[in-house]
């Protein structure tokens, strides 16, 4: 495959990004992580108020991010591809790296004065 993707690829990435701009919806993606959770439970875990988890999810859902599965009146939230969780996890190492660098920097700045 060349280095080059096509425009519409980078168009649909450049659309799957933006639902990681919020950190709210992170958080939900976050705690999807681990097991399916309704809205009720997501809005406890994150402490947001049910209304807002509902329209992260409704966009989650819209970009097939999060899937659906009803238990009677239920309906439960999971990740639609377990290496969103990957992607998540080098984006945070790398934005730890980036933290530890900075606080050495400033420790090393703040000795030299």
């Amino acid at each position: 495959m060349s280095d080059t993707l096509p425009g519409d690829l980078y168009k649909l990435h450049a659309e799957m990004c933006k639902v990681f701009t919020s950190p709210k919806r992170l958080e939900l993606l976050n705690l999807l992580r681990a097991k399916e959770l309704s809205v009720n439970e997501l809005s406890e875990l994150a402490g947001i108020p049910q209304a807002n988890v509902s329209q992260h999810l409704a966009m989650l859902k819209g970009r097939e991010i999060v899937e659906t599965r009803r238990d009677g009146s239920r309906i439960f939230y999971s990740l639609s591809d377990k290496r969103i969780g990957a992607a998540f996890d080098i984006i945070r190492d790398m934005l730890l790296d980036k933290l530890k660098r900075t606080a050495k920097l400033s420790r090393t700045i703040g000795k030299s004065r």
